[in-house]
């Protein structure tokens, strides 16, 4: 098997320009529009919308890799880190600050050159314990050979499929030092292809001993928002990417075992940067919804334990909300717990879902549902 890292002419990709020219000026369009409404809100709700947005790109940029962040840890590190006052901030373990940093200097500082210290710092930031679960990796430098070759496998030990074979270890230094200088190098094509070109080779290239798509998946994200010239993001390319995995890593495949030609893999990338923008409606929607309820209550006094579950179902809360879930997230008794939803009922913001008894649970009423 050759890959396209062993192949003589590498990295020069080639592309049919062709055939990428129509996806790429709709994308572009969309891109535009999306933009521009987004910046006709207000503050406000474009402030909840670009919080919306960061949290669901770190959420599932991890569970791309087969990692479960808390949700609630990763909103409230991305708020306080951006000075945003939402109420109810619970504290966050370091792994959830290290992953949120890295992302938020992704694309908050967008426009700051990508060098191999920083690359480092993102690594470092991933990894805070030195370990990738229970192995002690590298951490803030290329992997070595100590392991043997940078492999991606599947299936179980001794009958291993190898769906990928990274360059070897003594090929990072100059690898990397051609990646970064081509990223911050002059370009004659669209920024958004850059986006593309610099998701693929640096996860060919996997320098580190873990982390490597993550830290993919910011790079593109660095350079998408270097193709808006803005650090306010309204869509998640990796919460698009997690609904596409399987399609992700087959295309990923035929693209590393493959000749130079990455038509396939621009096209592939542009599509699903396409269908990212709808997930941009939903959260819209969302953010759109929430504002409308809370101007709609007015001068209704409702307590912070209240005001609190109420967000997390407009946020999208994971699951049936009872009154034993109630109790356990606000911290309170089950008597009290019954009282705040008992009195949102009567006021028809919450109503009973179908079921009774030890298993009641409760939503949001029509009104101010998904299909309201």
């Amino acid at each position: 098997m050759t890959y396209i890292h062993e192949r003589k002419d590498w990295p020069n990709l080639t592309w049919d320009a062709g055939r990428l020219a129509a996806p790429l000026a709709h994308v572009r369009h969309r891109q535009g529009r999306l933009i521009g409404r987004m910046e006709g809100l207000g503050f406000p709700l474009r402030a909840e919308a670009f919080l919306q947005t960061l949290t669901q790109d770190v959420l599932k940029s991890s569970e791309i890799e087969g990692e479960n962040l808390d949700k609630e840890q990763v909103r409230s590190s991305i708020a306080r880190r951006l000075g945003m006052d939402i109420g109810g901030l619970v504290a966050a373990d370091r792994h959830v600050e290290g992953v949120v940093e890295m992302m938020l200097d992704a694309t908050q500082n967008y426009a700051e050159p990508l060098t191999e210290d920083r690359l480092f710092a993102w690594h470092a930031a991933l990894f805070p314990t030195g370990r990738s679960g229970m192995t002690k990796i590298v951490v803030g430098g290329w992997r070595t050979n100590h392991a043997g070759p940078m492999r991606v496998v599947s299936g179980p030990i001794g009958k291993e499929n190898v769906h990928f074979e990274a360059p070897e270890a003594s090929r990072l230094p100059q690898e990397m030092a051609d990646f970064l200088g081509w990223l911050e190098g002059p370009h004659q094509i669209d920024p958004v292809l850059v986006a593309g070109l610099a998701h693929l080779r640096f996860v060919t290239i996997h320098p580190f001993e873990d982390g490597n798509g993550r830290i993919a998946r910011a790079i593109a994200d660095m350079a998408l928002a270097r193709s808006e010239q803005s650090a306010q993001r309204f869509y998640s390319m990796s919460a698009q990417i997690r609904l596409e995995r399987n399609a992700y890593y087959d295309i990923l495949e035929h693209t590393q075992k493959g000749d130079l030609d990455v038509t396939p893999w621009l096209g592939w990338f542009l599509g699903c940067l396409d269908r990212a923008f709808n997930g941009a409606e939903a959260t819209l929607a969302i953010v759109l919804r929430k504002a409308r309820f809370w101007e709609a209550q007015g001068g209704r006094a409702l307590n912070p334990r209240q005001q609190a579950m109420l967000n997390r179902l407009f946020d999208g809360f994971e699951g049936k909300l009872t009154s034993s879930k109630w109790a356990r997230i606000c911290k309170c008794s089950p008597d009290t717990a019954l009282r705040d939803i008992a009195e949102l009922v009567k006021d028809g913001v919450l109503v009973k879902e179908a079921g009774g008894g030890r298993s009641t649970s409760y939503a949001l009423a029509p009104e101010w549902g998904e299909e309201a």
